[in-house]
């Protein structure tokens, strides 16, 4: 089963820069993000974003390595993303 989510962006994560803080995941509103259990070339975990993203920013906010760029959609966008 599936759902629809109205996206109006999306972030992309640099996951060399990532300390593996772990400050990302419960800042995420659609709670999209989830730790990797493969490591960087720094050892650390870094995050991993699954379908559903809103482009809310949350996570570059919080964010103190910066790993987070986030962009925006022209027009919201209708995704379909697992239930």
């Amino acid at each position: 089963m599936s759902r629809f989510v109205t996206t109006r962006g999306t972030v992309m994560i640099d996951a060399e820069r990532c300390k593996g803080c772990e400050l990302c995941i419960p800042a995420c509103p659609p709670k999209v993000l989830e730790m990797s259990t493969e490591r960087n070339d720094r050892g650390e975990r870094y995050p991993l974003l699954s379908a559903g993203c809103t482009g809310c920013g949350a996570c570059y906010q919080v964010c103190p390595d910066l790993c987070f760029a986030v962009y925006r959609y022209d027009r919201p966008l209708e995704i379909e993303v697992p239930a």
